[in-house]
């Protein structure tokens, strides 16, 4: 990498989302998302690529759940997915077990080798964690201090679901005052309305959606009623 590329890379930093075996098709995972089969992983891959070879930092999110998280059906009795029940207050929606700690399917399905860090999410037991940023008890993940290490002003996030992870790290990330851009075509949502809903949602929180990738109007930023053009 020249001093050309480091410099144009300075102050972006990507986050690829969750581009775990159960929340893929590719990998018959558990929570499989539709649209993540094999030319989904290549895609993300090489967009990852792309960015690290230009000079941005790439970061990785990473669900780790214990066996007996809060998400799971199977931690309450007679609850089936899909399912939701009241704990402690909040809300909560139940999901088949998905991303247990140290299992194949957690493991994410990208080459590694690409990320500056991967952070790890969901780890609490108590409180599910969308947002790679914290989870649903507050509680911080390494995050929001990385990037701010890195000096880190501008997010580029991609990966699934985008109307799920997606969507709370891209909120979470305008709230922090990070400028926040989400790429579509590189993002896949459990269903399209969802989807539909949590695009228009990021955008009326900041976040720019970005229909393709490309480096230099991730630079220049040029909106035109939301969208990157």
């Amino acid at each position: 990498m020249n001093s050309r590329e480091r410099e144009k890379g300075k102050g972006i930093a990507a986050l690829v989302i969750d581009m775990q075996g159960d929340f893929t098709q590719f990998a018959a995972g558990s929570l499989a998302v539709p649209g993540t089969g094999k030319n989904y992983i290549d895609e993300v891959e090489a967009a990852a690529r792309l960015l690290k070879t230009a000079g941005f930092l790439v970061f990785g999110s990473q669900d780790w759940h214990p066996p007996d998280h809060v998400s799971f059906f199977t931690s309450h009795k007679g609850k089936k997915a899909g399912d939701t029940v009241e704990v402690d207050g909040r809300r909560q929606m139940l999901w088949p077990p998905h991303c247990v700690q140290a299992t194949e399917k957690a493991a994410i399905l990208i080459d590694n080798g690409l990320f500056h860090e991967i952070v790890k999410k969901g780890a609490d037991s108590r409180f599910d964690s969308y947002s790679a940023f914290q989870d649903e008890g507050g509680n911080e993940t390494a995050l929001e201090s990385l990037l701010r290490s890195k000096k880190v002003e501008k997010i580029v996030i991609f990966g699934v679901a985008i109307d799920y992870c997606v969507k709370y790290t891209a909120l979470d990330g305008r709230k922090r005052g990070f400028s926040t851009i989400v790429i579509e075509s590189l993002s896949r949502g459990i269903a399209s309305d969802t989807a539909a809903a949590a695009i228009e949602e990021m955008k009326s929180a900041g976040v720019v959606i970005m229909k393709q990738l490309d480096l230099s109007q991730i630079e220049k930023n040029k909106v035109e009623k939301g969208i990157i053009i």
